[in-house]
């Protein structure tokens, strides 16, 4: 019998094994059972994809650069900005101008919109208690119940019964009410006006809007106040409170003083010392003024996203052009438009570190001539785009001016933001907001139609002419088509609003017999010249009156649409054609 010894020598250890004789180990590996064998095998697998998979995700976690969040959350912005650039400049397809308050994403099929579920929904407390009277109120409400006295409005019965009244009525359309006024009487007994705040789960920003109607009120059971009729959007004119008037020294038409919510005023860069302590990015006009706006936003996100990676303050050139593109009517330029038109500059301002451009050259004028010569505001200009924003990380001069003289495509803003910066530079798109004013007449609009309505957007102006590439757009939007569609979507007779960049206003008749068609402009009055809006805009524009120009148009109906119970979108549901032209479908999938 051969003998191993519990002890081996170097020599054996590394002696080769006798053919005739045979491991331990191996032996007792080739005596387990076969299932066992293969258990082990399958272990040894698992664990080695489980190793393969830690691998790829590291790889990906340390390498991945995340897009910007609101750019991944909307297709259409990502298509007309990133994806239609031809020979370094935009196309000018704004039929839909979303920005950074509109966060519901574009999907290419019907989208029915289910307050419930809305993600703001659960977020955004209800600040009214429908059942909100004290004992000492209800003690006294009962001791003065009597059926035969009318209605008093300041009896804290009366506003209870119209939170109840809007809490059942309003808020499966999306409404959160936020406050309420007390009520005033109406013109008549039994008629009491109530005033409120409320705010749309639809819309992600937290602006707040007021709303005013007239009630019907009659004596109910146990001494109760019920709502017997409501009026319609903002008909109770008792409970909106009275603007301050003044009158022009040229006409005795009253002019209202802009709305108090809004706070358009420019900041102030402050005394000498704070100045030289601050660091300010200035970039120079380029070739980006009187492009379209999407092509505007897109480069001053750019510069703003720039002045935040740097730490530095932006410098902001209110005076923006408006393209040629939305004045079909005038078809030039407009130079000297105000970006508080078109953009919520309070927003802006709250968002990110900004200054005035003609308050921040002469102020730079100001304390630069006060300066000894030997201390002097430290200035460094960059004539290119291409010094990246890496390479101006560590500069220490007050003002980084960026400069771009050079001829198109090369003199665009957003070129600073192509290349290796874009990993590093992120936009921020949460800092654009549309102007507050534009969206006050989306409230009205909305609250017109009691915020229970259906929209469909309808492309058609240049697209539909051009039968190369969009060869059924024309067709498939046509008044016959229109109808033979909707009529399968949409249920009859109910509030149907029309966005279109359709110029005849009678084209959608035909739809008029099957339901109740809005189009903007039956709203007319509110920009006209007896409305808020118009004197609001007239007062930031030095005393002239502002045009409600395409891009204004544009705004709202985007605004609108997105607000709609049921939305209907041109390319997807209306026609064949892509979005982008010919063969251009799949192109987001791809990339």
């Amino acid at each position: 019998m051969t003998r191993y010894s519990a002890v081996s020598t170097d020599a054996d250890a590394d002696a080769p094994p006798s053919p005739t004789s045979s491991s331990p180990s191996l032996s007792a590996a080739s005596d387990l059972p076969l299932s066992q064998k293969l258990i082990k095998v399958i272990g040894n697998v698992c664990f080695s994809f489980f190793v393969l998979a830690v691998l790829v995700v590291t790889v990906v976690a340390v390498t991945y650069q995340p897009p910007d969040p609101w750019l991944s959350s909307s297709a259409a912005l990502t298509n007309s900005l990133s994806a239609t650039l031809q020979n370094s400049t935009f196309r000018p397809d704004d039929s839909v101008l979303p920005t950074g308050e509109d966060l519901v994403p574009l999907n290419s099929s019907l989208i029915p919109v289910n307050s419930s579920s809305s993600p703001s929904a659960s977020s955004v407390p209800d600040l009214v208690d429908s059942s909100s009277m004290t004992a000492s109120e209800e003690e006294a409400a009962s001791e003065s119940c009597d059926p035969d006295k009318p209605v008093n409005c300041s009896d804290p019965r009366v506003l209870n019964a119209v939170k109840a009244f809007n809490q059942k009525a309003f808020t499966r359309r999306s409404i959160i009410f936020l406050s309420y006024d007390t009520p005033v009487p109406g013109s008549k007994p039994g008629e009491c006006d109530v005033a409120w705040r409320f705010r749309n789960r639809k819309e992600k920003s937290w602006r707040r809007y007021r709303d005013y109607r007239r009630f019907h009120l009659a004596p109910g059971d146990n001494c109760t106040i019920e709502v017997s009729g409501v009026g319609k959007f903002r008909s109770g004119t008792n409970a909106a409170k009275p603007r301050p008037r003044t009158r022009s020294p040229a006409s005795s038409t009253p002019v209202r003083v802009p709305d108090s919510e809004i706070n358009d005023t420019i900041p102030t860069v402050g005394s000498e010392s704070e100045f030289k302590r601050g660091k300010y990015l200035y970039y120079t006009r380029g070739g980006d003024y009187c492009k379209s706006m999407n092509q505007f936003i897109w480069s001053f996100l750019c510069g703003l996203g720039e002045a935040q990676f740097l730490n530095r303050t932006f410098v902001v050139d209110l005076s923006i052009c408006l393209s040629g593109a939305y004045n079909p009517w005038y078809g030039k330029d407009e130079e000297g438009k105000d970006f508080r038109f078109y953009f919520d500059f309070e927003h802006l301002k709250e968002s990110a570190s900004i200054v005035e451009e003609e308050e921040f050259l002469r102020d730079w004028r100001r304390w630069d001539k006060k300066s000894k010569s030997g201390n002097k505001i430290s200035v460094r200009k960059v004539p290119t785009y291409k010094v990246t924003p890496m390479q101006l990380k560590k500069d220490k001069s007050t003002i980084l001016w960026r400069q771009f003289d050079g001829p198109e495509p090369e003199n665009y803003w957003y070129r600073v933001c192509e290349g290796r910066a874009a990993k590093y530079i992120q936009r921020p798109w949460q800092a654009i907001w549309k102007s507050k004013r534009l969206m006050n007449i989306v409230t009205q609009i909305a609250g017109k139609m009691e915020w229970d309505y259906d929209a469909v957007h309808v492309v058609r102006g240049w697209k539909a002419q051009n039968k190369q590439v969009w060869p059924n757009l024309d067709a498939d939007t046509s008044p016959d088509a229109l109808v033979d569609k909707m009529t399968k979507i949409i249920p009859p007779w109910r509030n149907l609003y029309i966005a279109t960049n359709e110029p005849f206003y009678n084209y959608f008749d035909k739809l008029r017999s099957h339901y109740k068609v809005h189009l903007l402009d039956d709203y007319k009055e509110m920009w006209g010249a007896n409305s808020e809006w118009y004197n609001e805009t007239m007062e930031l524009n030095g005393g002239k009156p502002v045009p409600f120009d395409g891009y204004m148009r544009v705004a709202v109906d985007t605004e609108v649409l997105y607000r709609a119970k049921t939305r209907v979108e041109t390319f997807n549901n209306l026609t064949r054609d892509c979005k982008d032209g010919v063969n251009t479908c799949y192109r987001q999938i791809k990339r």
